[in-house]
């Protein structure tokens, strides 16, 4: 294990974005910070951070949630309001 210091952070994001998260660290029984770090780690050196089984269950959650939302969206998105 490596040791780390971890602060609390207040983010905001995607309403259904964030129930996919949510709802996938349960299933990796993870918390949500633990899967973040997971994804940033490995999106920060270029690999991809999930297999296809999970990629399958993220599909399945994202038709859930309804996220309908794909990486190309990321610069284009805009608070309501």
């Amino acid at each position: 294990m490596i040791g780390v210091e971890r602060i609390q952070t207040g983010v905001r994001i995607e309403k259904r974005l964030l129930k996919v998260l949510k709802a996938l660290a349960e299933l990796k029984d993870l918390s949500l910070g633990d899967l973040l770090e997971g994804i940033v780690l490995h999106a920060f050196e270029g690999k991809a951070p999930f297999s296809k089984e999970t990629l399958a269950q993220i599909g399945e959650l994202r038709k859930v949630y309804g996220l309908s939302l794909r990486a190309g969206d990321s610069h284009r998105l805009k608070e309501k309001g």
